[in-house]
């Protein structure tokens, strides 16, 4: 038996094996799967890829920059052709994505923005603000114009709790009638939302409304409120997540906004490609797509974070 020549062949596997003949691959890494949001981004993207040629892993930070770094390294060490990243933190995230880009792997963030330009190759976000603003927009007409609110705040190192909750205020504070009672960060978690809606009610069980930034604490609003015997205060949440729409169907849940994670995270995909292949996205570095009322009477033209295509 040729042994040099078997030798041979063996490096030759083991190159192809590290990237040098096989499908490049893209790294899909965003928060936790247990939130149908993040798992629907993820899926959304990783099937995207893989229609376009590519491998894809599938990670999850769980909202820890730390392990996010430590992902990040090990797809500039695997060689991965461009990452899609829903960030863990808007500054946290920063010196992560300036590696990855120093190395050659392009960073395409989703649904989160950070707080520098040039970094990323492109930040493909809902539009929150203009969202929110359509959320209390429909919150001040449930409510007649007038009442007592509760609003839950989501995770603060996330720019899209300020970004939405500004956009609530900036409508909500032309109303006079309106009395904020109660706000409390829930960090986009129903168990907390649940908790922190308690606690409040203790001290103050006159409210007509709560105003959420995510649907996760929406529904745990909504639990909370059924739990203590208080069913007709009005509840909007923000994401159109399924769950949400099915609570507005039910008449639990008032209104959602729905935020089209699955075409952001389609696009995503698309604009890696697109750099991989000619150089450039096609588009601006800063993207922003904008979001949809639903209410009941529109619902069932909403699917899994995006609207039904028309048959």
């Amino acid at each position: 038996m040729n042994y040099r020549w078997l030798g041979a062949l063996c490096l030759l596997t083991l190159l192809a094996s590290c990237g040098g003949g096989g499908k490049k691959s893209i790294a899909i890494i965003t928060p936790s799967h247990d939130n149908p949001f993040f798992k629907t981004e993820a899926e959304m993207a990783g099937a995207r890829a893989r229609e376009l040629g590519y491998e894809v892993t599938l990670n999850s930070h769980n909202d820890d920059a730390h392990q996010q770094d430590q992902l990040i390294d090990v797809a500039i060490a695997n060689r991965a052709a461009a990452i899609v990243l829903d960030n863990a933190g808007a500054d946290a995230s920063v010196a992560s994505i300036r590696k990855a880009k120093a190395a050659g792997v392009p960073v395409i963030l989703i649904d989160r923005e950070i707080n520098v330009n040039g970094v990323a190759a492109a930040q493909i976000v809902a539009n929150n603000y203009q969202g929110a603003s359509l959320a209390a927009q429909e919150f001040v007409r449930l409510l007649g114009e007038k009442g007592n609110y509760i609003e839950l705040v989501g995770r603060e190192s996330d720019t899209n709790a300020a970004i939405r909750t500004r956009g609530f205020h900036d409508v909500l504070d032309k109303y006079d009638t309106l009395k904020p009672v109660g706000r409390q960060s829930a960090n986009w978690s129903q168990t907390e939302a649940f908790q922190k809606i308690e606690t409040m009610l203790q001290a103050n069980r006159n409210i007509q409304g709560v105003i959420a930034g995510n649907d996760t604490m929406a529904l745990g609003a909504v639990a909370a409120l059924k739990n203590a015997g208080l069913s007709n205060v009005v509840v909007v949440g923000f994401d159109g997540s399924p769950d949400a729409i099915a609570s507005i169907r039910a008449g639990a849940l008032r209104a959602t906004v729905l935020q089209p994670a699955a075409t952001i995270a389609r696009m995503a995909v698309d604009q890696a490609h697109k750099l991989l292949t000619t150089g450039s996205t096609g588009a601006p570095e800063k993207q922003a797509i904008d979001c949809e009322l639903v209410v009941a009477g529109n619902a069932d033209q909403f699917g899994v974070f995006a609207r039904k295509e028309s048959k």
